[in-house]
């Protein structure tokens, strides 16, 4: 990226990612997010998807240090050379997904997701889901705890711990992935056009009731749940060479 001559630093609220904001800010100064270039995050994961839904109206790129746990959208932290680092850095565009959900009350909210939309059983009994895409039936029932639909920046987080696939991270896909499938048993979940349209009803949601989650903000009670890829919204993060997220997706997939 071009010289980054104003820098914002944005910390998670734990004392490591605190710390560290202040010795960067001592080193290299701070401005508002409006004023920045350049938004440099500090935490893990959960803070980093925070960060870009906060600042999704700015036009401005996120670098990610981490003083978190994964890090899987992250930089490795180092104070000095910060500067030259971000000139060097490359950059990976997202669209993240957008949720719609109804729920048995009747309102219907509505979420952008950037890593995946889940859908969990809220009781005791698994949820019966039906599976339509572009408007068309493709699974009349699926029993399971839950299912999800994630992005290929998504694609090694809840999805992979789900048994799903890792998509590289330009493929124009989505993954949809069932959690503990009980009927059918052996299925693997499927690969869809970025542009599909995913729509899951929820079959007797009385007994049955079943939660919406996107990227951890959680819609409960809800009867059907529309989820399709936003182009509108661009996420751009930034990454050290050779550590990108491209390559992380293969290097992840050879552990």
């Amino acid at each position: 990226m071009p010289a980054a001559r104003n820098i914002a630093f944005l910390a998670s609220d734990t004392a490591l990612s605190r710390d560290a904001q202040a010795e960067l800010v001592a080193r290299y100064g701070s401005f508002p997010p409006e004023e920045a270039d350049v938004i440099v995050a500090l935490g893990g994961d959960g803070f980093m998807l925070q960060t870009l839904h906060a600042t999704q109206h700015l036009d401005v790129p996120v670098y990610g240090m981490n003083r978190g746990t994964v890090g899987f959208l992250m930089n490795a932290y180092q104070e000095e050379g910060l500067i030259g680092r971000l000139e060097a850095a490359e950059e990976a565009v997202i669209n993240p997904l957008r949720m719609s959900a109804t729920t048995t009350a009747g309102e219907v909210v509505e979420m952008l997701a950037i890593n995946e939309v889940s859908l969990l059983r809220a009781g005791p009994q698994a949820a019966k889901l039906r599976i339509t895409v572009d408007g068309r039936v493709r699974m009349e029932e699926l029993v399971c705890d839950g299912a999800l639909v994630c992005t290929p920046a998504g694609s090694t987080a809840y999805n992979y711990s789900a048994h799903g696939p890792i998509l590289p991270i330009d493929a124009d896909v989505l993954a949809v992935t069932a959690v503990a499938a009980f009927r059918p048993r052996r299925w693997r979940g499927a690969l869809l056009p970025k542009t599909a349209l995913v729509r899951f009803d929820v079959v007797e949601p009385d007994k049955r009731p079943v939660m919406a989650d996107a990227d951890s903000r959680s819609v409960a009670n809800v009867v059907s749940v529309e989820i399709r890829s936003e182009p509108s919204v661009a996420h751009r993060l930034l990454f050290d060479p050779g550590h990108g997220l491209e390559e992380r997706l293969i290097r992840e997939q050879f552990q």
